[in-house]
């Protein structure tokens, strides 16, 4: 069952645990990054894995999450073939699908209705 107030809670106590990581060595939290934004995506109810479905804004943070998510599988191949710069723009991208997340998504009344029975 979708519960907003208990995703949200959940989202905010995990990205506060990656907001130290992200300070002190950025590149590495990538990966766990990621997976959190992945996975609040696809409880919001985003398909990742077809970004062209989506339609207007919904489409733009897909193919923000695909962008930050290439600079993050290419970090996790060849960290040395990723500047500072690639990495802040991944990074910027998670934090910008995080706060439109959390700020648009779980209070959306078609999302709950959605998941009840």
């Amino acid at each position: 069952m979708y519960e907003p107030g208990l995703d949200r809670h959940d989202w905010e106590s995990e990205m506060q645990g990656l907001e130290d990581q992200l300070g002190e060595n950025p590149a590495e939290a990538l990966p766990e990054l990621d997976r959190l934004i992945e996975r609040m995506l696809d409880e919001s109810g985003y398909d990742v894995a077809d970004p062209v479905v989506r339609e207007g804004e919904e489409r733009e943070i897909v193919a923000e999450f695909v962008a930050a998510r290439e600079i993050t599988q290419l970090y996790e191949r060849d960290s040395d073939g990723v500047g500072p710069g690639d990495v802040a723009a991944a990074i910027n991208g998670y934090r910008a699908i995080f706060e439109y997340l959390v700020t648009n998504r779980v209070s959306d009344p078609d999302l709950a209705a959605a998941d009840e029975p």
